[in-house]
């Protein structure tokens, strides 16, 4: 026992001075968030031998979410099984290193980008990837927070096919319940939408969801009871109740990542990051991918935009070099 001690010891110590010194080094790029979509811009930097760094604190937002669908060969998988499996992929590349953080300010300098995290340490880079993801911010609803990710869902592509038919609810309210109605109606005629209160959707709007036998439900709810996420019934500040299998929810967000007034990117009318083709922000030399740029959230869109993200950042560090 003793000697095992020694030797973990030993071995923690010896991680420990690889990690300092490997805190003394400038990287091409920082990739900050190291979940699918980070993970897939560094697989495209590693293998163009870029010095690459990325940061994560290992909190995805789908961490609660039993199972992970509609991504071509890993479909029906644990979310945290195919992060796993990308980022061994991605240890192999000798030029990628790691770093378990929260990137707690971000910076421009005149050599690039500073990226300083929650332990103090601080790190440099000519080019910056945000690959952040969003917080959501959970709903005031007991037991909402407990149920997201798992009966309380975002995305009818990743979650829909599982509870077809079901009886489901919509939690939003105005021109995005309406729209969303739409999307969800396809996968289910036993549909519910519930606007937590007095909606204000068109009298057009109404009625087409009446025509199509959709209910509107305005009260107010005060709780949703569940089992282990697993959502049981929805109910009302009037004592009603309606038994659910499933709800869909659109929820606000917040980014991940304080930025200083130097990194004063442009942000979309809904929030995200603004990006063009190439997935480059409004600050040049920093780039974004995933969640934190789209509303399509899902894994396979992450591993797509970060597959460009990284391929670009390399051609624009070529470009510069040459």
């Amino acid at each position: 026992m003793q000697q095992y001690c020694i030797n973990v010891f030993c071995f923690n110590f010896v991680g420990l001075i690889i990690k300092m010194t490997m805190h003394n080094k400038n990287f091409d790029v920082i990739i900050i968030g190291g979940s699918y979509a980070g993970l897939s811009a560094g697989m495209s930097l590693g293998r163009s031998l870029r010095n690459v760094l990325i940061i994560d604190e290992g909190k995805p937002c789908n961490r609660q979410t039993p199972y992970s669908h509609n991504f071509v060969t890993h479909d029906g998988k644990i979310p945290k099984e195919i992060a796993a499996l990308a980022k061994a992929d991605v240890e192999q590349y000798k030029t990628v290193d790691f770093f378990d953080r929260k990137v707690v300010k971000l910076m421009k300098n005149a050599d690039g980008f500073e990226a300083e995290v929650s332990s103090g340490e601080k790190f440099y880079a000519k080019k910056i990837i945000l690959a952040s993801g969003v917080k959501d911010v959970m709903l005031d609803i007991p037991g909402f927070a407990e149920c997201w990710g798992i009966s309380v869902i975002h995305c009818p592509y990743c979650h829909g096919y599982e509870v077809k038919n079901e009886v489901t609810g919509i939690l939003a309210d105005g021109d995005i319940a309406f729209e969303f109605s739409k999307l969800i109606f396809n996968m289910t005629k036993k549909l519910t939408l519930f606007t937590n209160g007095k909606s204000t959707l068109t009298q057009e709007q109404i009625k087409k969801l009446k025509d199509h036998e959709i209910n509107l439900n305005e009260d107010e709810m005060e709780r949703i009871e569940h089992e282990n996420g697993q959502i049981q019934k929805v109910v009302f500040k009037n004592g009603n109740n309606v038994a659910l299998k499933a709800l869909y929810a659109k929820i606000p967000f917040k980014q991940n990542v304080e930025v200083s007034e130097s990194l004063n990117y442009e942000l979309t009318e809904h929030g995200f990051i603004k990006v063009d083709f190439m997935q480059k922000t409004t600050v040049p030399g920093l780039f974004a991918c995933g969640d934190n740029v789209t509303m399509m959230r899902s894994v396979a869109s992450a591993v797509a935009q970060g597959n460009l993200a990284g391929a670009m950042v390399n051609k624009e560090l070529s470009e510069e070099e040459f």
